[in-house]
């Protein structure tokens, strides 16, 4: 038995949420949350009755993590992810959002609807998709910071910063 080897993969299709779960370090008096997810901030907050904080994003190479996806680089991809963009640069393909997104053979919009929730089931697929030649980077634009949005910004966050040298 090598655990090298791997004798099956299941695949039970596209995650109806995409991004990974979140998580809440409750091992202290002060709930944290450790990394945003599907279940948001608020609602967290909401049904604790109190206020969590939130936990800081750690240096690159820290081995001491206490939850998986907490590095400042995290799922990112080969290309260098600007944010906040309005329109490409030329050679970047276009991450868009929302029905006010251009449209065009070089852009993927995460919700033409600007749903949240589909956004943030399409994130890494449609980041993958863009993580190709012609494209030397991906510019990805505004996304609400509220709600599920806070999720999809942080993971976009972790995508844009820099590989550590």
């Amino acid at each position: 038995d090598s655990l090298d080897t791997v004798d099956f993969i299941l695949d039970a299709g596209p995650c109806s949420i995409g991004i990974e779960s979140t998580v809440l370090d409750l091992s202290s008096p002060q709930p944290t949350l450790l990394r945003p997810g599907f279940i948001t901030h608020s609602a967290i907050e909401a049904a604790l009755r109190r206020t969590v904080l939130k936990a800081a994003v750690e240096a690159a190479g820290d081995n001491r993590l206490p939850s998986p996806g907490l590095l400042a680089r995290h799922y990112a991809p080969s290309r260098p992810v600007r944010l906040s963009a309005k329109n490409r640069k030329p050679g970047e393909a276009l991450l868009a959002f929302g029905p006010q997104a251009p449209t065009g053979p070089d852009i993927l919009n995460l919700s033409p609807t600007g749903n949240l929730t589909e956004a943030a089931a399409n994130l890494f697929r449609m980041l993958r998709a863009l993580d190709r030649p012609p494209f030397t980077a991906i510019a990805a634009m505004p996304i609400p910071d509220d709600g599920l949005g806070e999720a999809i910004n942080d993971r976009l966050r972790r995508a844009a910063t820099p590989p550590a040298s």
